[in-house]
């Protein structure tokens, strides 16, 4: 044990009590007896989510795990709706409370809270732009105006289809238009738009037509032709680097980064494998616009969100699939970004009903994250036991919702958590620059950590090497379990208060739950060997439980 740190050296006793974690599930009885008929029309959002999920549970005749208690649901609802978990004072508050309708109030509380707008914003910039911030002078895109677009739009709770058809349809400056910036990220190379092609489809259509371009798709029934007649609409976007001097070494550099459009009336020409050239014109779901209209991107954001097959725009369908997804760790559709009749939801009656109710509330999207929150099935534990154990979408099964999934933490999610956790910005000395400094170069830690060798990113903390170093020694760690001022160990073990009660605060902290029995009897007999080194007992503790894999899976 000689060559490891100091720290992990000290945690041999905590390896060999083996804090013990109580997952054996309470599994509920189901009524045998035959559900009385239901007028689906007449249900409400919430309702029909839970009616039609206990649908699914007496089809393939499971039994669902019991409802999550509210320590489990708590730090859940937190880390899905604000990208955090609860603070110790947040936690305390919420779990003596006794009011019958807390979950609803908290989930309304939290829908208007700041950390909603800055979570959102995170979540979408991630999804349209990436987590990298460009550099240079010769940057494709300022991840600050995109921010700042879905910041706004967020804040004010903007219609999901008007913020499409910004992104679908923008030009102008970078940080003055920050919508652009999608459209900038996805024009990096001159490849005739193709990967903006691609990546609209994907994004706010569900649909994966990329690997059409070359051949008619073999497996569903999109065809190449439809790729480029998708293409043909952002076939006038271009893209220019504008420059000033620098008037302290006169030098070029650049300014800013802006897209506009060039007059394109023409088809797109395209080549079938057998060698035969063909041409598209524009074309959305059978309906196609004047090939000379100055702005195609236009024509092709009014196509969709409109319904005049009165059917439900696929903007819709696509948002409310991604954002299930995100709120369950698996949407109705696997992956969340290929619908189709090729692939079939898991429950596709849900899906449409919830997808026409998000239109009919003109696209609100706290609307939908409430319905979500408050239902039965985003309730349940993610314990599970023999009687819905067939439930394993990572298996390759179709999920049923019978209990909550586990889902890593995103990256910000895990930095946040780590920060609210520990107080670890406050500790030591220093004024707001200087704790602001300090945050922006540990979250730079992060993003190197979500990188791997082909310089793309990970999404989760997945357990890669330098993840795991990041987690067991960096310097947010070290400052996360210090004891100097300010931080929350010197806090914890300075107030007043029993040792149970201190006890408790690092597993709040940390977990959002209380210590078991077996759990606390473990820690008191550990303690007892550091002879009286309160201090390192706790650091060690709380290190222990920062870099469990409770802390780090959302559940």
């Amino acid at each position: 044990m000689k060559n490891l740190p100091r720290r992990i050296e000290r945690m041999a006793p905590f390896a060999v009590a083996a804090l013990i974690f109580c997952l054996t599930p309470q599994l509920s009885a189901q009524d045998d007896a035959e559900a009385e008929e239901v007028d689906e029309s007449k249900l409400s959002p919430v309702a029909y989510i839970n009616h039609k999920v206990q649908q699914g549970y007496e089809e393939n005749e499971i039994t669902p795990s019991p409802m999550a208690d509210d320590e489990e649901w708590l730090r859940r609802v937190y880390l899905d709706i604000v990208g955090r978990i609860p603070t110790l004072e947040e936690s305390k508050n919420y779990l003596k409370d006794e009011s019958p309708r807390k979950r609803f109030s908290l989930v309304s509380d939290l829908l208007e809270s700041s950390d909603y707008i800055r979570n959102l914003t995170t979540v979408w910039s991630n999804n349209c732009v990436g987590r990298g911030t460009p550099r240079g002078n010769n940057a494709a895109f300022s991840r600050r105006g995109m921010e700042k677009f879905f910041r706004e739009a967020f804040a004010k709770n903007r219609p999901w289809n008007d913020v499409v058809v910004d992104l679908v349809a923008s030009e102008g400056h970078w940080e003055e238009n920050g919508a652009v910036n999608f459209a900038l990220a996805q024009m990096q190379m001159d490849d005739d738009a193709v990967q903006l092609t691609a990546k609209t489809t994907r994004l706010f259509l569900g649909m994966q037509v990329q690997c059409t371009q070359c051949h008619d798709h073999p497996f569903n029934k999109w065809e190449q032709s439809q790729f480029w007649e998708f293409n043909s609409f952002f076939r006038q976007v271009r893209n220019r680097n504008v420059q000033r001097t620098n008037p302290t070494t006169g030098r070029r550099e650049q300014d800013y980064r802006e897209l506009y459009l060039v007059d394109f009336e023409g088809p797109v020409f395209y080549e079938k494998r057998s060698g035969l050239m063909q041409v598209a014109f524009p074309k959305y779901e059978g309906k196609a616009i004047a090939p000379d209209s100055f702005d195609r991107r236009k024509e092709f954001a009014r196509l969709l969100v409109s319904a005049d097959n009165g059917e439900t725009p696929l903007i819709a369908k696509a948002f409310v699939n991604r954002t299930w997804g995100q709120f369950f760790g698996h949407g109705f559709t696997r992956p969340v970004d290929d619908m189709g009749p090729h692939n079939s939801a898991s429950h596709p009656e849900l899906l449409d009903r919830l997808s026409e109710e998000f239109v009919k509330t003109g696209y609100n999207v706290k609307e939908l994250y409430r319905w979500i929150a408050v239902s039965e099935p985003y309730a349940r534990s993610s314990k599970f036991g023999a009687d819905n154990e067939i439930d394993n979408p990572g298996a390759g099964e179709m999920p049923l919702f019978s209990h909550m999934y586990l889902k890593s933490m995103q990256a910000e999610q895990l930095y946040d958590s780590l920060i609210v956790a520990t107080n670890a910005q406050k500790s030591g000395r220093g004024g707001w620059d200087a704790q602001e400094a300090q945050r922006r170069r540990w979250m730079q830690q992060f993003v190197v950590a979500f990188d791997n060798d082909e310089n793309d990113e990970a999404t989760t903390f997945n357990g890669t090497i330098p993840q795991a170093l990041m987690m067991m020694n960096s310097e947010l760690i070290n400052k996360a379990v210090s004891a100097e001022r300010g931080s929350f160990l010197n806090d914890t073990l300075s107030a007043r208060g029993s040792e149970t009660e201190k006890l408790n605060d690092l597993y709040l902290a940390a977990l959002t739950r209380r210590p078991s029995r077996n759990e606390a009897r473990a820690a008191q007999t550990v303690m007892k060997a550091y002879r009286g080194n309160k201090v390192a007992a706790y650091q060690d503790l709380f290190w222990a439980l920062l870099n469990s894999n409770e802390f780090i899976f959302n559940h």
